[in-house]
């Protein structure tokens, strides 16, 4: 006999059925005016740099419209008659364009391959350091170079490699001849890598060692329980832990892969090193500004963000669907 059987019928309190099938109330959803007015202090906060984006990034991608309409100086703002994909076969066509586009992957390829793993690996090193003081000491001395003007790290690298520089003085050490390396194409690649490198991985550590301090303490304590070394523990620890952080910025490079640094371009190269030096961003400069070809420049940079465009979606579709890890 169960126990409800011991209770007379009288006295059992009928249940009664939920309208909704027996599911509990859901919770009222908020609007997005609730939301407003609950804090609108801190939307106020996305005002200016809304703003920002508006007024310098998308108000300007009106002017595209020149790179399909015949546009003169001082003439209609956006151009004087309708001439198609004439300037888009005029770059196609231009066996110029495509030395530039070559040496715009080539200089951009390179500076993702050494300029973004390097600051991961110096953050891992960081990490490792157990003494504070030294631990700030590198990390100054690493974030500095990052606050030199582009004018001034030109000029470092001018006066390094001048003919009379440092670097050619210890050549003349060693019994080698001087060698002109602004003036040499096939050293401009490796002078531009290695100056990006010593500007830029320091301050590429900041958000791989944010991303650091948020791993739990006690995974690291597992693995040496389970004989794991540091090495390991990197690998199976650090490393999964700052994944989301490394996709996201690798992402964003991609992005940008194709807008290599025209202010560092200009300052070094010279028509000697145009074969090499020459990326799609100063061309632009050159036909825009220097030759007043304002439509046809404005092709050549339409066709520039239309694969950047293609290189962050394609990027990002590929580490979510590999690594589960994406931007949108």
């Amino acid at each position: 006999m169960s126990a409800t059987d011991t209770v007379p019928p009288d006295t059992r309190e009928p249940r009664r059925a939920r309208p909704d099938g027996g599911k509990p109330p859901a919770a009222p959803r908020t609007t997005w005016r609730r939301a407003l007015r609950r804090d609108w202090q801190l939307y106020t906060l996305a005002l200016l740099p809304l703003a920002f984006f508006l007024v310098f990034r998308y108000v300007p991608m009106i002017g595209n419209v020149i790179a399909f309409r015949k546009f003169e100086p001082g003439g209609s703002l956006f151009g004087e008659e309708w001439v198609g994909l004439r300037y888009v076969r005029m770059f196609l066509d231009d066996p110029t364009f495509w030395t530039v586009f070559t040496n715009t992957l080539v200089l951009g390829g390179l500076t993702l391959l050494f300029c973004f793993p390097l600051p991961i690996v110096l953050a891992l090193l960081l990490n490792e350091i157990r003494t504070r003081k030294l631990k700030r000491f590198l990390q100054s001395v690493s974030y500095l170079p990052h606050f030199l003007s582009i004018v001034i790290v030109a000029g470092i690298v001018m006066q390094m490699t001048a003919v009379d520089g440092p670097i050619n003085q210890l050549l003349k050490v060693v019994g080698e001849e001087p060698v002109p390396f602004l003036q040499k194409p096939e050293w401009f690649r490796t002078i531009y890598v290695t100056s990006e490198m010593w500007q830029t991985v320091g301050w590429g550590t900041i958000l791989y060692l944010a991303a650091l301090t948020t791993i739990d303490d006690q995974l690291y304590e597992a693995a040496r329980i389970d004989g794991a070394g540091r090495w390991r523990q990197i690998w199976h620890v650090t490393l999964p832990g700052i994944r989301p952080t490394i996709v996201t910025l690798m992402i964003l490079n991609i992005g940008t892969f194709m807008a290599v640094g025209f202010e560092k371009v200009l300052l070094l190269y010279n028509p000697l090193t145009y074969p090499t030096a020459d990326v799609i961003t100063t061309y632009l400069y050159r036909m825009g500004v220097e030759s007043s070809s304002l439509s046809y420049a404005a092709a050549i940079g339409l066709f520039e963000a239309l694969i950047g465009i293609v290189l962050i979606t394609s990027a990002n579709v590929i580490s979510r669907r590999t690594v589960g890890t994406s931007l949108w």
